[in-house]
């Protein structure tokens, strides 16, 4: 199962961690994703919603 936001498709973001001495090591940032019961065409779901969307008000909560 992704990582991503299930309304707005938000994923992983990928990069680089650079010491002060240049060494480069990879980096990988997840979204904050939280499991909310959601209404979606009059039918109450579950669904992985990053914090975004919920706190913009894209979905509604059953």
């Amino acid at each position: 199962m992704p990582r991503t936001c299930d309304i707005c498709g938000k994923g992983r973001l990928v990069g680089r961690n650079v010491s002060h001495a240049n060494n480069k090591t990879p980096k990988i940032s997840h979204p904050n994703l939280q499991i909310v019961r959601i209404r979606k065409n009059g039918a109450t779901l579950r669904a992985r919603v990053c914090t975004r969307c919920i706190r913009s008000g894209a979905v509604e909560k059953a």
